[in-house]
């Protein structure tokens, strides 16, 4: 998935009748690289608003990491507070505070591809995960910065972003 696709994935999730917390919930995944099971586990605590930052705990026994939010994030993040039913939980669903389960967050994001991208293939959430490594190595961050970002302890898991990069050896001999 390219980031241009998760554009329009955002998009057709704010269609829905809680549209803003869904097209919320995938910017936060993609942009942190985030595991289905780490967005719906996502608490208020991890984010720091003063200091536009998130605590991200990562499962798999991988790095957790501290990352900065940019500013439509935090946007949209402080209207998710204002709006929603107190909860230790950002991504609740529509049982009170509960948390939003990953089984619910993997039917939204097929809704939404089958809805924006007109995939007929079946889109589920690590695609996020994936297109923000794949957009992370197309910027040209180097696979070291990739690697903390997303938590992986393994430079092998990291690797496969890097590898297809357009831009892998662009300035390689530029005098």
């Amino acid at each position: 998935m390219t980031a241009g696709e998760v554009d329009a994935l955002i998009e057709a999730a704010k269609a829905n009748r809680y549209g803003h917390r869904d097209a919320t919930m995938i910017l936060v995944a993609f942009r942190h690289g985030l595991r289905a099971a780490e967005v719906c586990d996502l608490r208020w605590d991890q984010i720091d608003f003063s200091g536009a930052v998130l605590h991200v705990r990562r499962l798999k026994n991988e790095t957790p990491s501290t990352h900065p939010l940019l500013g439509d994030e935090l946007r949209a993040l402080r209207r998710l507070l204002r709006e929603s039913r107190p909860s230790p939980y950002v991504f609740v669903s529509e049982r009170g505070g509960a948390p939003f389960t990953t089984a619910g967050f993997a039917r939204m994001i097929e809704r939404a591809a089958r809805r924006g991208l007109g995939l007929e293939l079946k889109a589920h959430p690590h695609m996020l995960r994936h297109a923000c490594g794949y957009a992370l190595a197309n910027k040209g961050h180097d696979t070291r910065a990739i690697q903390g970002w997303l938590g992986h302890r393994s430079i092998t898991s990291t690797a496969v972003y890097t590898a297809l990069a357009p831009n892998r050896f662009k300035d390689f001999w530029r005098e």
